[in-house]
């Protein structure tokens, strides 16, 4: 079933106080997936010249000072971490396709949510709310987010499979819904070099929109693409660096609503989650259509 928030800040007063409502967007969504949740945030961007990587560890007691020092010493230059809970934020101007190379190597134990210079993922097994509280959400600041509530229905229940799912330098992706050809998608993709760490469907969602960028797509042309690529049923809400997009399938039968003030444009899974924002009495509210690019960008 899952649940899906997004929130784009077209104040400074929005972005000052985004996790604070992401937070309490998600938290309604509890009963549509209350196995896993996550969260990801574009915020604290550093220069284009370095890279920030969210980083997953097994447990909250992992040696993350250790790791450092290991970094540090292979790469022969400085790194700056900031740990949180089971996560750190990693920031360094060495290329982050070779910091992949190297964890995957000798620390596979070690899962990289995401790659960029702005974007964080932070996820986790359990309800919304401890997920939520355990990385302080509802301090953080930023100019857009995306959240996800999970209730597994076709992998298993871990840390790895809970969205947002990012293949690509600041780009995420979450989804409700179920994809019919995601197996033979990720056979054709793998062969284009794009890597998949777990067998859910979204991951290869997420592929394949990394793919059709990384081809010279703009994020709607890929879209568009995906709605010919894609079988099944889905919303998908989708991050960039700049702004995010929301997509339907052409049967568009996974519930969506959208809403819009001159503070702020949001979109949940249900309109309760739209209804704790400052504001919404007097929003523009309407269902996204089936097979309609919607999109928002600084």
């Amino acid at each position: 079933m899952c649940g899906i928030v997004g929130l784009f800040a077209k104040s400074p007063s929005i972005e000052s106080t985004l996790g604070a409502h992401i937070f309490n967007m998600l938290i309604e969504m509890t009963e549509r997936g209350p196995d896993s949740a996550g969260i990801a945030v574009y915020r604290s961007p550093v220069d284009s010249s370095n890279s920030k990587l969210t980083l997953l560890a097994p447990s909250e007691s992992y040696e993350w000072e250790d790791l450092k020092v290991q970094l540090e010493k292979q790469f022969e230059g400085d790194f700056e971490m900031q740990v949180h809970a089971n996560h750190a934020v990693l920031v360094t101007h060495f290329d982050a396709s070779d910091i992949y190379d190297w964890f995957y190597t000798y620390f596979p134990e070690i899962h990289i949510n995401s790659s960029g210079t702005t974007i964080e993922i932070y996820k986790d097994k359990g309800a919304p709310i401890n997920v939520l509280e355990r990385f302080e959400v509802n301090k953080f600041q930023g100019t857009h987010a995306l959240a996800h509530s999970r209730m597994a229905t076709e992998s298993a229940v871990t840390i790895q499979h809970a969205h947002p799912f990012s293949t690509g330098q600041d780009l995420c992706l979450v989804h409700n819904g179920s994809l019919s050809n995601h197996n033979t998608l990720r056979e054709r993709l793998q062969k284009q070099g794009i890597i998949f760490r777990t067998d859910n469907d979204s991951e290869v969602a997420a592929g394949y929109l990394m793919h059709r960028m990384r081809e010279g797509d703009s994020l709607d042309e890929a879209l568009q693409r995906a709605l010919l690529d894609l079988d099944g049923f889905y919303t998908f809400a989708i991050g960039t660096r700049d702004g995010f997009a929301v997509l339907r399938d052409p049967v568009a039968c996974k519930p969506a609503v959208m809403a819009e003030t001159d503070e702020w444009v949001a979109m949940a899974s249900e309109y309760r989650a739209i209804a704790v924002l400052p504001g919404a009495n007097h929003a523009e509210c309407w269902e996204p259509e089936p097979a309609k690019i919607y999109s928002w960008s600084h």
